[in-house]
């Protein structure tokens, strides 16, 4: 996954700025294996829970019609972890099963990896930022 600079820097100030999970929807394009993460599009945490993150689903709809429409996919999803290392909860593993997407984690150290559920197995992906 190759995702601007600016986008990290954006992501993480907004995770270590909240007191809730914060969460989104990272849009691109895909060529072959590669993924280039465009944009970065923060959703509301319904849940409004330090612990856990469920987008809200009429903001999911809106920006999704809207990158669509300009030629943009979802590529990703972003949440953060306040409490815990950046790694998939069993509840973002239930997630993962219904986005086959990659999954990029943040702490509010400003650690991050991205995941992607093949299977039943978590594959950690490589992250490039640029």
């Amino acid at each position: 996954m190759v995702i601007p600079a600016s986008l990290i820097e954006e992501i993480v100030s907004a995770a270590k700025s909240s007191s809730v999970e914060i969460c989104g929807l990272l849009f691109g394009e895909r060529s072959g294996e590669e993924i280039r993460v465009i944009e970065a599009k923060a959703i509301t945490n319904r849940l409004k829970s330090p612990e856990a993150f469920e987008m809200e689903p009429l903001e999911m709809v809106k920006v999704i019609d809207d990158a669509e429409g300009r030629g943009l996919e979802v590529v990703g999803i972003f949440h953060s972890h306040l409490k815990c290392p950046p790694r998939p909860s069993e509840r973002d593993l239930e997630g993962m099963k219904n986005w086959r997407v990659p999954w990029l984690i943040i702490d509010d150290k400003e650690n991050y990896g991205a995941f992607v559920l093949e299977g039943e197995k978590v594959r950690e992906v490589d992250v490039r930022v640029v």
